[in-house]
C-alpha cells in the first residue's frame, strides 16, 4: 500500500543490492536506541529519532562532509534518508546542523566508544580471530593556524576589547593605532631586515596585553563576580603572555589549549599542532579495533598501553598475544594489560646468527605486513576526516577517531561486500558459461555420432 500519494516506497526507487542499503540493513539500530535512550527524557518536545542522529553523524565520516553538508546532502539523497531509517521521500531538512553537536555532547566519549564497538562485531569472527595485531601512532591535527607570538598577543589584546565591551568599561587608553603599526611590522619578520623591529614589537604587543589586563582587572575593583567570571580566561592570558621559547607544555591556541607540537621528522612539515592519536588494526583483514587519543606528547612505547586496552575492550574474550610496532616504540619488550593478559612486542632488530632460515622468513614477513597500517591511517586522514579536527578541545580529538575509525570499518565492510557480489556475479558467469561449454561438447558429440551411424548404415 502506497502511503504518500504522490511518492511511493523508497525501496521501490532504490536498488536494494547497494553497499549502503545492504550496510543500513546489517546494522542493529535497536542496540543504538536501547543504549542511547537513558539520555532522554519522556518530557518537553518529542526527540529526533536515535537513528537518525547516529545516521547523519555515520554518513558525515564516511563521505568526509561538514555538519552543514551533510544535513543538505541528506535532503537531495534518497540513499542517505533509507540508511537513516525512513521509508519515504522527504523534502525538509532532518534537523539543524547544531542539533549534531548537542548529539555529540548528549552521548559523550563513552557512546561513540559503543558506536565504533558495533563496527567492529558487523564483521566476521574469521576477520577478527587473530592473535597478531599492528600499532603505529599519528597526529590528529587541531584546526588552529601556525601559531606566532604576536599573533597570540594582537589575540589576546583583541579579546580583551570586548570584555571591556560587554561589561562596559573605559580604559584609561586601548593602544588601537599603535597595535596597527606593530602588526605591520611583524609582517616578513623572518626577513634579515626586519628582524630587530618584528621582535621589538612582539615585545611591545606584549607590554600592552599586559596592561589592558592590569587595567581591566583595577576597573572590575571589589566585584568579586566579574573576577570569577573572567578568572579562567586571565590565567590563560597571563600564561600565553609570560611563556618563552624553551618554555615547556606551551599554549599554541586560545581555542585548543591541549594541542602541543609535535615533529615527527618530516621533510614537507617540521612541526604538527594537534594531539597524538594511536591505530590497532588487525595483521590480516587491517580492520580497527583498537583507537585512542592522548591528552600529552608521550614517547610511542608510552601510548601502546591505553590503545590496547581499548582493542581488548572492543574484542572481548579474543586473545591477543602479539601486537607488531615500527622503531618508535622502542623501550620494552612486553606489556600486560589489565594485570593479567601480556602481550609481546616486536620491533624490527638486526638479524641474528642462531635464527633459522624459518624465523628469518617469519620475520621478513611480519614487518612487511606492518607497513599495511600506515595506508590505513592515510585513508582516515583523507576520506574521514582526521586530516584536521575541527572538534572542539580533547573530548573533540577522542570523538573525531573514534568516529573516523568506525567509518573506515563500516567503510571495509561495504568494500567487502561490493567484492563479494561483484566476484559472486563472476563465478554465477563462468558456471553458466561452464555449462554451455558442456552443452556445445555434447551438441557436437550427438551430431559426430549421427553422422558415423549413417554412414555405417546402423539403425539407431
Amino acid at each position: 500500500m502506497q502511503k504518500n500519494l504522490f511518492y511511493g516506497s523508497l525501496m521501490d526507487m532504490l536498488d536494494s543490492k547497494d553497499p549502503l542499503v545492504v550496510l543500513a540493513d546489517t546494522i542493529k539500530w535497536s542496540k543504538f536506541e536501547d543504549e542511547f535512550a537513558q539520555y532522554y527524557s519522556k518530557e518537553g518536545r518529542p526527540a529526533k529519532p536515535i537513528r537518525l542522529m547516529v545516521g547523519l553523524l555515520l554518513l558525515k565520516q564516511l563521505e568526509n562532509l561538514s555538519d552543514e553538508n551533510v544535513v543538505i546532502a541528506w535532503k537531495r539523497n534518497p540513499y542517505f534518508q533509507y540508511f537513516c531509517g525512513f521509508s519515504d521521500f522527504q523534502t525538509a531538512l532532518p534537523c539543524h546542523s547544531t542539533d549534531l553537536v548537542y548529539f555529540r555532547n548528549r552521548i559523550g566519549k563513552k557512546g561513540f566508544e559503543f558506536i565504533f564497538k558495533h563496527s567492529i562485531e558487523i564483521h566476521s569472527n574469521e576477520n577478527l580471530n587473530e592473535s597478531q595485531v599492528i600499532a603505529d601512532t599519528t597526529i590528529q591535527e587541531s584546526n588552529l593556524t601556525y601559531p606566532t607570538d604576536g599573533k597570540l598577543a594582537i589575540k589576546i589584546i583583541n579579546h580583551l576589547h570586548k570584555i571591556v565591551k560587554v561589561e562596559n568599561i573605559k580604559l584609561r587608553r586601548s593602544y588601537i593605532k599603535e597595535i596597527k603599526q606593530h602588526r605591520i611590522n611583524l609582517r616578513f619578520f623572518r626577513h634579515p631586515k626586519k628582524i630587530i623591529k618584528a621582535k621589538a614589537s612582539m615585545k611591545r604587543l606584549r607590554t600592552i596585553a599586559k596592561t589592558i589586563l592590569r587595567d581591566i582587572d583595577r576597573k572590575f575593583g571589589d566585584n568579586l563576580e566579574l573576577h570569577n567570571k573572567y578568572a579562567t580566561k586571565f590565567y590563560l592570558y597571563i600564561r600565553v603572555l609570560l611563556q618563552e621559547k624553551n618554555t615547556k607544555n606551551k599554549i599554541y591556541s586560545l581555542h585548543e589549549i591541549d594541542a602541543y607540537a609535535v615533529n615527527k621528522g618530516k621533510d614537507h612539515k617540521g612541526y604538527e599542532y594537534g594531539t597524538k592519536a594511536s591505530v590497532v588494526t588487525t595483521k590480516n583483514s587491517g580492520i580497527i579495533v583498537g583507537v585512542s587519543a592522548h591528552r600529552e606528547n608521550e614517547h610511542d612505547s608510552k601510548t601502546l598501553k591505553l590503545a590496547l586496552e581499548n582493542t581488548i575492550s572492543n574484542l572481548g574474550s579474543k586473545t591477543i598475544n602479539e601486537v607488531i610496532c615500527d622503531r618508535g616504540y622502542r623501550g620494552s619488550k612486553q606489556i600486560i594489560i589489565n594485570n593479567e593478559t601480556v602481550i609481546d612486542i616486536s620491533i624490527p632488530s638486526n638479524q641474528q646468527k642462531k635464527d633459522t632460515p624459518e624465523q628469518i622468513n617469519i620475520k621478513k614477513e611480519k614487518f612487511r605486513r606492518r607497513a599495511a597500517i600506515e595506508p590505513i591511517i592515510g585513508h582516515l586522514k583523507s576520506d574521514h576526516r582526521m586530516q584536521r579536527n575541527y572538534l572542539k578541545g580533547f573530548l573533540g580529538d577522542q570523538i573525531n577517531l573514534l568516529l573516523a575509525a568506525t567509518a573506515f570499518n563500516l567503510k571495509k565492510w561495504m568494500n567487502i561486500y561490493f567484492y563479494a557480489f561483484f566476484t559472486g556475479n563472476l563465478f554465477l558467469l563462468k558456471e553458466a558459461y561452464q555449462q554451455l561449454q558442456h552443452q556445445k561438447e555434447l551438441i557436437m558429440f550427438l551430431l559426430q555420432l549421427e553422422i558415423t551411424m549413417k554412414f555405417s548404415n546402423l539403425d539407431y
